[in-house]
């Protein structure tokens, strides 16, 4: 494959919930990659009836790297990524394994416990699997988290504050994903510390005005407010830094990635781990990488650059 083109293919749009989300991202990752003087040709695999028809295209283009720009779904849960690897295609970001890793929150939780990262107090139901409302509410206490398993952008989460709320919230989770996560709410703020390469960018602060940072905070401007960085001291700053390094190491992540905590004004608690993070004008890792001194397109091109080496 000629690597001495500037041929990028930007893969957005996809199946999953997120698809509006990928095509607003992959909109600014174009504009960036045109700026830095790449060839951009878009591909969305929504648009294909199969992988193979995807990956013949992709092969007869020959892009020098693929720019994955996909949310959620095939796109961020390994399958894309194992497509382009038995292609031996390059492309960015993390790899098969980490992305499935992190796409599976109920795992990632097991992994991250198991270098001693805190979460969360959790419960993973399948659909086949009976409940108990009540056993619920008393092992976990109100406010709770109900969540799919593997989805992205604060889709299909509720928030539950009494019982009778929890059997249709874990009905509209389980919309999303054949697995449900239960879990104490973490009062405070949302921490989001992005990783590029070996470092971390200036970790985001997010404090929502009103509720919680839900799908319409995260994407409507003016609902939340970020600080950037975060307002901590130095101990705690090396604190979430040394323990997303290890979560990112430990992942098997690769180029760059986003790393969510919850802090209650004591503790952090993981939430989970974004291999694809968002590239709106709204979004964190771009934020994080100007404060850095990292403007929009130089980030592009270190991406890719990590991805390749």
């Amino acid at each position: 494959m000629d690597k001495s083109n500037k041929r990028v293919v930007l893969l957005q749009g996809g199946n999953s919930e997120e698809r509006d989300i990928s095509l607003k991202s992959s909109a600014a990752i174009k504009r960036g990659l045109l700026e830095m003087g790449y060839e951009v040709t878009e591909l969305d695999p929504h648009n294909f009836i199969s992988y193979w028809k995807l990956g013949s295209k992709l092969l007869e283009i020959d892009p020098y790297i693929v720019f994955n720009g996909l949310h959620g779904g095939d796109g961020e849960d390994g399958t894309v990524q194992a497509l382009l690897s038995l292609l031996n295609i390059p492309f960015t970001g993390t790899g098969m394994k980490g992305s499935a890793l992190c796409m599976d929150k109920a795992h990632s939780y097991s992994v991250a416990t198991a270098i001693g990262i805190r979460v969360p107090p959790y419960l993973c139901l399948n659909k086949e699997q009976s409940y108990d409302i009540f056993k619920i509410g008393a092992s976990y206490n109100f406010p709770l988290v109900i969540k799919p398993n593997e989805s992205g952008s604060s889709v299909g989460i509720s928030i539950v504050t009494s019982y009778d709320q929890i059997t249709p919230a874990i009905a509209e989770a389980f919309q999303y994903s054949d697995r449900v996560i239960i879990q104490k709410f973490i009062a405070g703020s949302e921490l989001a510390v992005s990783v590029l390469g070996d470092e971390t960018l200036p970790i985001v602060e997010i404090k929502v005005k009103e509720g919680w940072y839900d799908f319409t905070n995260k994407y409507t401007e003016g609902k939340s407010i970020y600080e950037v960085p975060a307002t901590l001291s130095e101990e705690m700053i090396l604190e979430l830094q040394t323990s997303s390094l290890a979560i990112y190491n430990t992942f098997d992540c690769k180029a760059y990635a986003r790393v969510d905590f919850r802090y209650d004004g004591t503790e952090f608690y993981f939430l989970e781990v974004n291999t694809l993070p968002g590239m709106t004008e709204l979004s964190l890792t771009p934020m994080a990488a100007e404060k850095a001194g990292i403007p929009f397109p130089k980030l592009l091109e270190k991406i890719i650059q990590l991805s390749l080496s």
